[in-house]
């Protein structure tokens, strides 16, 4: 599953190429794709005539910002807040465009001659015989067109429960340790969960464990403050390397461009059971915990 890096990557990426170009149009040709409305033919009326001021992420997910131009709005009766654009001219809101990649989703930016991927969902057309194509194996991902009328989090109801982004002021060692001192649950676990931290997953736990030297099984009871704060720095520094080298391709992800990305040739634990440590040389074990998978370094992480 794409991790905050990936989609840091993809939101990077959208924003070389997508942005201040009308969408002309677009085909849904999987409705349940879309999470709301919850008519495609709406979703598509909805995101006509837009154009991306800017992409966005909050934990994993990518929200779009929408705007009309002045010139463009004619009788739009849905149109929100003015806003000025660079060159001084005003636009008006449209919403927002909400996409969560889930499992194997992908945007990939191409040109409307490119052939059609079998699994392909939903295509939002662009001038110059440009698109936006969302493709999804699993079919779990999910797209939102949020009217201006509404704020992002009343249609999309997993942005109320996030955490902080470990990018954002609000993640604190203070928060942590407020957060994990009562919980009885491996700190493995405890990472992976959205509402206490936005946009970790299984790649990035492991990883960041590895480098504070923690074991997935310790108990959050278990952690001192000075782990804590390990633990809290290394998260940061592991999800940047990893923002740095385009993401992790394991399976699925790929870029805007159709790129893989370069971390998982230097994952220091993630997918490396069996393995010699990059730094002690003991074998990477595996174990379940929760129905996930979790690798460390039995010497490592003591």
């Amino acid at each position: 599953m794409p991790e905050l890096p990936e989609v840091e990557t993809v939101k990077r990426g959208l924003n070389q190429v997508t942005l201040n170009q009308q969408i002309q149009g677009g085909d849904v040709l999987l409705s349940r794709t879309i999470a709301h409305p919850f008519s495609a033919v709406e979703f598509l009326v909805g995101v006509k005539d837009t154009a991306i001021v800017q992409w966005h992420r909050r934990g994993k997910y990518l929200l779009a910002e929408l705007a009309v131009k002045e010139e463009q709005t004619g009788g739009r009766s849905d149109a929100g807040t003015r806003g000025e654009e660079e060159d001084g001219s005003m636009q008006n809101s449209a919403g927002w465009l909400g996409v969560h990649l889930r499992m194997t989703g992908q945007l990939l930016w191409l040109h409307r001659d490119a052939p059609l991927q079998k699994h392909t969902r939903v295509r939002l057309f662009f001038g110059s015989d440009w698109e936006l194509r969302f493709v999804d194996q699993r079919t779990f991902g999910q797209m939102w067109w949020v009217p201006p009328t509404e704020a992002p989090e009343k249609a999309i109801a997993g942005l109320k429960k996030l955490g902080p982004d470990p990018f954002s002021d609000g993640f604190t060692v203070d928060y942590l340790v407020e957060k994990w001192r009562s919980r009885r649950r491996p700190i493995k676990n405890a990472l992976l969960d959205q509402e206490l931290v936005a946009g970790i997953g299984n790649i990035y736990a492991d990883e960041a464990l590895f480098l504070a030297g923690v074991r997935p099984t310790t108990l959050c009871t278990e952690l001192n403050r000075e782990q804590i704060e390990r633990i809290r720095n290394v998260i940061i520094e592991v999800l940047q390397a990893s923002i740095e080298a385009g993401g992790t391709t394991f399976s699925n992800f790929i870029n805007v461009q159709g790129m893989n990305g370069n971390y998982g040739g230097v994952a220091w634990v993630y997918n490396r059971d069996r393995q010699p440590c990059r730094v002690c040389g003991s074998t990477i074990e595996k174990l379940k915990l929760a129905g996930r998978s979790a690798h460390f370094c039995p010497q490592c992480q003591c």
